[in-house]
């Protein structure tokens, strides 16, 4: 009986063509990749370490790395919450408008950050649909800490909802049919069972949802108002460094984003590579 080749067509071409290949992506790596990473960090360091430490020493500098931490420590456990609840809901309920509330969670990511930023003006601005309400309270969302939280919101919560989402629907009810059989309620299996089935997939839409929330520039910048050590987080510290000509503060800056990106990358790999072996051993 002859051998059956198990291999996929594209790994039969010759060497020639995958060495073409392999070296084109990692070719466009280097370019538009590694190539602007070496460039900012050369850049933060271009005056020295002294200069570098000073710009990040500066107050405003100080405020909006501060903002930027606050922001990411509210947004993120909120879509957290959400996340959970929402793949909950679509992957173990059926009910009508099931559609519908995956199409809504996944509006952001066709909204432009802009866009969203202009609603929420027209919302909570001071001529905004909710002004009058927000006047006899006393409440200032927009050009203020909540409009900020409120756009970053926005922009990042379809992250972990939707990695829990395509995770659970690829796994089986059945350890937790087991739970119900074996008298656990609805809260102690989901502690119990589902959590920690989900937690690899749950810590990456952690990672991917903060690194949107600090980097996160086009919809905090409409609702921000710019004002320098109140409501500017790190990226657009970095823009009104470098409209100013402070080219290499605007980079020192920049090259935090920079290192939470190399740091997001690094922890992805472990993530993968910890649910892969859980894959393979369970």
């Amino acid at each position: 009986m002859a051998a059956v080749d198990v291999y996929p067509p594209a790994q039969r071409d010759p060497p020639w063509l995958r060495r073409l290949l392999i070296g084109a992506v990692l070719l466009f790596l280097a370019i538009f990749l590694g190539l602007p990473l070496a460039v900012v960090f050369s850049q933060a360091f271009a005056g020295g370490w002294q200069t570098f430490v000073a710009a990040l020493s500066d107050p405003d500098a100080q405020a909006a790395i501060r903002l930027t931490l606050l922001v990411a420590a509210i947004a993120v456990p909120l879509n957290v919450a959400f996340g959970l609840a929402a793949a909950w809901a679509l992957t173990r309920f059926r009910f009508r408008g099931k559609s519908i509330l995956v199409s809504l969670i996944d509006l952001p990511f066709s909204v432009s950050p802009v866009v969203a930023g202009l609603v929420l003006v027209l919302l909570f601005g001071s001529q905004g649909l909710f002004a009058p309400v927000l006047g006899v309270l006393g409440w200032q969302i927009v050009f203020a800490v909540p409009g900020i939280v409120l756009a970053t919101l926005f922009v990042t919560f379809p992250f972990v909802a939707r990695e829990l989402i395509a995770y659970m629907q690829e796994q089986s009810t059945d350890p937790e049919l087991a739970a119900y059989t074996l008298g656990a309620g609805g809260w102690r299996t989901f502690w119990h069972v589902t959590l920690p089935a989900v937690r690899w997939s749950l810590l990456y839409g952690i990672l991917l949802c903060n690194a949107r929330a600090m980097g996160e520039f086009g919809a905090v910048s409409v609702v921000s108002g710019h004002i320098r050590g109140v409501t500017n987080t790190v990226p657009l510290h970095v823009e009104i460094l470098y409209n100013e000509y402070q080219f290499t503060a605007a980079f020192a800056v920049a090259s935090l984003l920079a290192a939470l990106g190399l740091v997001t990358l690094l922890a992805k790999t472990w993530i993968e590579h910890a649910a892969q072996r859980q894959r393979s051993t369970g």
